[in-house]
């Protein structure tokens, strides 16, 4: 299980092993984040942009599939606004794959959405780990 704390995550950051590089979750961005994961920077950026989220995770699942390494090409995104408020899920969804059309059009081979209301979130802040990946080709 994936156990967000946005406290932690939002003040702190965690550890990139790219050049030692600390990824800060809003508006201190780095452009040493900004070189080193540009398709994270540019979700991360529309996310916050457009749904002004209370909580936004973008975590790059790449290393969890057959792809060379520092790849973005597969990622989860936990989205917690109040623009979310009285929309059924599916038209959350079509509102991030709207915003991320020219990221999905580009690299990113796959997007897995949570999309919650604050309320929603306040009752459970749990995300599921994502499943292991089966490699695509009939295994």
């Amino acid at each position: 299980m994936y156990r967000a704390n946005p406290i932690i995550r939002l003040i702190l950051g965690k550890k990139n092993n790219n050049a030692g590089c600390s990824t800060l979750h809003r508006r201190d961005m780095s452009s040493c984040e900004t070189l080193s994961r540009p398709v994270e920077t540019s979700i991360r950026g529309k996310l916050e942009a457009a749904l002004n989220p209370l909580h936004c995770d973008v975590i790059n699942e790449s290393y969890m599939h057959n792809v060379p390494k520092n790849s973005e090409s597969h990622f989860k995104v936990v989205v917690v606004s109040e623009k979310f408020d009285k929309q059924p899920l599916i038209k959350r969804h079509r509102m991030i794959n709207q915003l991320l059309q020219a990221e999905l059009q580009g690299g990113v081979h796959a997007l897995s959405i949570v999309a919650k209301t604050p309320e929603q979130w306040e009752a459970s802040n749990t995300v599921a780990a994502s499943p292991v990946c089966r490699g695509g080709f009939g295994k």
